[in-house]
């Protein structure tokens, strides 16, 4: 069991950073999502309880110390509870804080049961830090929308807050077909690397994705500018091209 790390205080203002509790009972994923929180500017890992019943202990011990969890990233697979049974036991306890689901299981009716017990974000597993750090950004955007109406708000204003929960605007501006966190997959591994040249297939192969999917991604990015496309010297019959990130991209 990973030693629970409860730190500072609740955040207050927009100036104080945005408090979170990990919750996943694979020691090094919830290390690695602990890194993760830390990354994104505003947000803290707090602690980290690694089953239903640690996590429901540490969220009751900090809102009667005056100081509060923000948010939880609640794994649903807990080798005590189903994060569900969390969720509700929270909402039986008057814990109203935040949750979001974190789960490789696709099954509709889990995530219709988590919608239902106030769960306001999904991530599926496996994800990027950019899928990762999308949900935290649109969760500050809703508080931020939800603490500006006050205790009086109108329609429009919660349309306003709601929407900030909602995929970002870029993602609907991809081409048909082109999904915003395979996109940013690629643009990542490109990154990583940034003095390789990789064909489609070598892509399709290394992210697991087909020859054809690869070339539509990185074609996008050619032209956006944000990778250099090349001929790959020496190929015989149908000329293959090799894909590098641009500086700076």
């Amino acid at each position: 069991m990973t030693e629970p790390r409860l730190t500072a205080p609740h955040a207050a203002s927009a100036n104080q950073k945005i408090i979170v509790l990990v919750v996943d009972d694979e020691p090094e994923t919830a290390l690695s999502h602990a890194k993760y929180v830390n990354r994104v500017a505003g947000f803290h890992t707090g602690a980290i309880a690694n089953n239903g019943q640690e996590a429901l202990s540490l969220l009751t011990r900090a809102q009667r110390s005056g100081s509060p969890f923000d948010l939880v990233l609640l794994d649903m697979t807990l080798p005590d509870l189903h994060g569900i049974d969390v969720a509700k036991r929270m909402r039986g306890l008057g814990l109203t804080t935040d949750i979001i689901a974190i789960t490789a299981v696709r099954d509709l009716a889990v995530v219709r049961s988590a919608v239902a017990t106030g769960i306001t974000q999904y991530l599926i597993k496996p994800f990027t830090f950019a899928a990762f750090s999308e949900k935290l950004e649109n969760h500050r955007r809703f508080m931020a929308s939800m603490h500006s109406t006050g205790s009086d708000t109108s329609q429009a204003a919660l349309d306003t807050a709601f929407s900030a929960l909602r995929t970002s605007t870029a993602s609907a501006s991809l081409p048909k077909g082109l999904i915003a966190e395979t996109l940013t997959q690629i643009t990542e591994h490109l990154a990583s690397q940034p003095e390789r040249r990789l064909s489609a297939t070598e892509l399709g192969e290394e992210l697991g994705i087909s020859r054809v999917t690869a070339r539509r991604y990185l074609e996008h990015l050619f032209d956006a500018k944000n990778v250099i496309k090349q001929p790959r010297h020496g190929t015989r019959g149908r000329p293959e091209y090799e894909y590098q990130i641009a500086p700076r991209a």
